[in-house]
């Protein structure tokens, strides 16, 4: 870390979000980093601008108007370093996730191999994966060239081949997606990115290149059979991102010329921070981040030197939102609500918001319906990562969440719900803990932020993640257990350091919340039934230090996974009693 950084420098950053462009101010005060304030402005990327730029900008001066400083010049140029009179910023960053999905296709050698490998790397930004090519792919070629033409992809990953293995092979499947790009428009060619057996980069660079509108290699992302390697490529193809990106969006180029050509996609700079986090905590503590935007649900998973990132826009709360019932139904989704409601009324709602994904809940039924849906989203997104994580590979019940020692969480959805309870019980129902479980509200959206000034400067995060920037919302309590419905499983005893103590019985179905201000630390002291497991094997007892949050120490008994009754009448009493106990 370079020491002058220590000594006061002020970090600007900039988020393009779907609908939401946000300037972040970050700076010294008393010898740490903190985060001073956040402007705000709708995203411009879609008409009538056409431009992002207008909402940089128009962000950057709500920010000037809270702070009182200068950062943008008067012809609205970016004003770095900073002056003597005060004015500008010494560091300047920024992530992008506005856009459309990117329509890309995978090329691979063995479906559970290199083509597995290409689709991890691929999932891991904003893309749409429209066609997976491979050796077993028995379509005839024109078939595939075809496919290839009518996909009009934006980008094309290309993997493949241990390093110094055969070359024949990938040979063969490279040959159509050049004969593919040669016969596209010039202006709608794609983007390619070769990440296979590293002996035939060169070659094919010389075969594509010439007729692809950018073309990037990274090192081999399947080095041999038994492993895998994304976070070299993950680099290469975040810059690709980006490169597209200017040529769909007017200003990205000078926006990524503010921050020196590091403008990153916003879930490669979340997945930045959650492998940053994860090396922090170590691999007995796993964190999980999950950000549900408009654009996306991403998620990142790290199990301390391993994180595993993963972005589905088909999960996302944006104009892809029609698209969530292509994976799950209206039913399911209805089962979330505490009210009666037709289903046509559920489905107009669903086509309204990826109408008009900048709408907020007119009325306390439209709140219900969005936070169902939001719900159901992030479920289906945490089911699709689930079978990536190590847990799975370790004989454990695959249809449990791997215990993760804190959940950070994000997205507007969830940081702007009326009460901090609703934010909670949207991440359990939909998330599902095991164990003891820290949540964590990033109510301000600093996360791929950090990230991103992490490249500049790795203390800022840290500091800032202690600064109360973020809001913890709870600790909660997880037991795995089998038991009746009614049959009390745990026995809580939170002791406080000023005397104050607080005992809970836990029955299987049931919620309980002992209150623990922030600010404040106690013994937790949890006594499972001879069944029940709480993170430590079943019947054993767990003794812990916690700390006040804004809901406090919760209980969840509810049973994991949790099934709702198929009664309609008493699972709405359900979900009633539920948001009345956590403040809902």
């Amino acid at each position: 870390m370079a020491s002058h950084l220590f000594e006061g420098d002020s970090l600007l950053a900039v988020d393009v979000g779907a609908a939401t462009t946000r300037a972040v101010l970050f700076d010294v005060v008393e010898g740490r980093y903190r985060f001073i304030a956040a402007g705000r402005a709708t995203t411009t990327a879609e008409a009538p601008l056409n431009d992002i730029g207008e909402s940089v900008r128009q962000a950057i001066e709500h920010l000037q108007f809270l702070t009182g400083k200068t950062f943008l010049d008067e012809e609205r140029r970016l004003i770095s370093p900073m002056q003597a009179d005060g004015s500008g910023v010494d560091a300047f960053v920024a992530t992008l996730s506005a856009g459309a999905p990117l329509n890309a296709i995978i090329i691979g050698l063995l479906e559970d191999v290199s083509l597995k490998s290409a689709r991890h790397l691929a999932e891991s930004t904003y893309v749409h994966i429209a066609d997976a090519i491979g050796l077993n792919d028995r379509r005839p070629a024109q078939e595939k060239l075809d496919n290839i033409l009518h996909a009009r992809p934006a980008l094309i990953v290309i993997a493949g081949g241990t390093n110094h293995g055969a070359t024949h092979s990938l040979q063969k499947l490279i040959e159509p997606v050049g004969l593919a790009c040669y016969l596209l428009p010039k202006e709608t060619r794609p983007a390619i990115l070769f990440a296979g057996n590293q002996t035939m980069q060169q070659e094919t660079r010389d075969s594509l290149e010439a007729y692809a509108s950018a073309f990037r290699t990274a090192p081999n992302i399947r080095p041999s059979i038994e492993v895998e390697d994304l976070e070299p490529a993950k680099k290469a193809l975040a810059r690709l991102f980006v490169e597209i990106r200017k040529r769909e969006l007017k200003s990205v180029d000078e926006l990524d010329m503010w921050t020196g050509g590091h403008l990153l996609p916003s879930a490669f700079a979340e997945g930045r921070i959650a492998r940053f986090l994860g090396r922090l905590y170590g691999e007995e503590n796993p964190i999980l981040f999950v950000n549900l935007g408009m654009s996306a649900a991403s998620l990142h998973a790290s199990f301390g030197s391993e994180t595993i990132s993963t972005v589905y826009p088909q999960f996302g709360l944006g104009e892809t939102l029609t698209e969530l019932l292509r994976y799950t139904s209206l039913e399911k989704i209805e089962r979330w609500l505490p009210i009666d409601t037709e289903k046509l009324t559920l489905q107009a709602y669903l086509h309204q918001k990826s109408l008009y994904p900048m709408s907020i809940p007119a009325t306390k039924e439209d709140l219900y319906l969005e936070q169902a849906i939001a719900r159901e989203a992030l479920r289906l997104a945490l089911q699709t990562a689930k079978p990536r994580y190590p847990a799975y590979s370790t004989g454990k019940d695959s249809s449990l969440t791997p215990p993760f020692e804190r959940i950070f969480a994000g997205g507007s959805v969830l940081a702007n719900a009326p009460t901090l309870g609703q934010s909670l019980l949207m991440l359990l129902d939909s998330i599902q803990p095991t164990g003891i479980t820290t949540i964590i509200l990033d109510t301000n959206h600093l996360m791929p932020l950090l990230g991103a000034a992490s490249d500049k400067t790795s203390i800022l995060p840290i500091q800032v993640l202690d600064s109360g920037a973020f809001t913890p919302l709870a600790t909660v309590v997880s037991p795995v257990s089998s038991a009746r419905y009614g049959t009390p499983i745990l026995k809580a005893h939170l002791i406080r350091k000023d005397g104050v103590e607080r005992k809970a019985e836990l029955k299987q179905g049931g919620f309980e919340v002992l209150q623990l201000p922030e600010g404040q630390s106690a013994r937790l002291i949890l006594q499972p039934s001879r069944r029940t497991d709480i993170g430590a094997g079943a019947g054993r007892h767990l003794s812990r230090k916690v700390t006040g949050s804004a809901i406090g120490i919760v209980l969840d008994g509810r049973g994991r996974p949790l099934t709702l009754t198929e009664d309609p009448v008493r699972r709405r009493e359900f979900l009633k009693k539920w948001h009345w106990t956590v403040g809902g």
